[in-house]
């Protein structure tokens, strides 16, 4: 059935109770790579316990993973998962995500797209503790074959890639067994480990998780630019422009200015194949 914009937009908000400590993050950054070389001090800010940071992208993961896909059973919203695509993500932090912690997260559809051939649904959950706020996601989800039901198209959220030339460049290669590890941090689906599902799906053989490279990129930009000050960070976007595949090297390019790094991330081995674009950090 179509989707019921009005319907989808009026559902009360789920709510859940979730919770994480340092075993959860710990799992997750070396989900994204950390801990190469495992006894350098600037990653052991991400995997010894002691000295703990949160990557703020931790948000999509914590309670299990249920950040990106939460709201897709809202009334309204009766579409074929096998048409949805994972489109985009932004996480915003209000606060510096503790190492342990408890938090009421409600998911809602906070809007709908019409894109003529394919809706757009955008996600947002929100967590917060007894201290107040903690983050708001919103994952844009891509749903082929579900336009044309007379909804606004939306806003554009490209970046034109500057002219010159990157201020900074990294390399991040992706170890073979990196999707079996990242799936652990909660997103089973068996398209990042089972061969015979990936053929299906029609790829060659298992991806990398969508999220893992927002992940690994955010790292990258962290270490490189933010002296490993994950609490400078307020905020992370992206479109998810093409699939890497376990054993390839990201290349990742940065151009800073005001408070904000643009961000481009291909995959060296195919051609700088586009992986993920209209990538922005803020940050203070």
């Amino acid at each position: 059935m179509p989707i019921d914009a009005s319907a989808a937009l009026a559902a009360e908000p789920r709510r859940a109770e979730i919770g994480w400590d340092h075993k959860d993050v710990q799992l997750y950054h070396l989900g994204l790579g950390a801990g190469t070389p495992a006894t350098d001090p600037d990653e052991l800010r991400y995997t010894l316990e002691s000295r703990l940071q949160v990557l703020p992208c931790f948000a999509t993961v914590a309670g299990a993973g249920t950040a990106a896909f939460g709201g897709m059973g809202a009334p309204g919203i009766d579409v074929d998962l096998a048409a949805v695509l994972h489109g985009g993500q932004t996480v915003r932090v209000h606060r510096p995500i503790p190492v342990t912690g408890r938090a009421v997260q409600t998911s809602k559809v906070a809007a709908v797209y019409d894109k003529g051939k394919a809706a757009v649904i955008v996600l947002r959950t929100e967590a917060g503790d007894d201290d107040g706020p903690l983050w708001t996601n919103d994952a844009e989800i891509f749903v082929r074959g579900e336009g044309g039901f007379g909804g606004e198209r939306g806003p554009s959220d490209r970046l034109t890639v500057p002219e010159r030339a990157p201020d900074r460049t990294v390399e991040r290669p992706i170890r073979e067994d990196q999707a079996l590890l990242y799936r652990l941090s909660g997103d089973w689906n068996p398209l990042h480990a089972d061969p015979a599902f990936a053929k299906l799906a029609g790829f060659d053989r298992p991806i990398l998780h969508g999220l893992c490279t927002y992940g690994m990129t955010l790292k990258a930009v962290t270490d490189t630019l933010l002296e490993g000050d994950v609490s400078r960070i307020t905020a992370y976007r992206t479109r998810f422009a093409g699939v890497v595949f376990p054993g390839e090297t990201l290349r990742i390019r940065m151009w800073t200015g005001g408070g904000r790094v643009q961000v481009t991330v291909t995959a060296v081995e195919r051609d700088d194949a586009p992986v993920l674009a209209d990538t922005l950090v803020e940050h203070s």
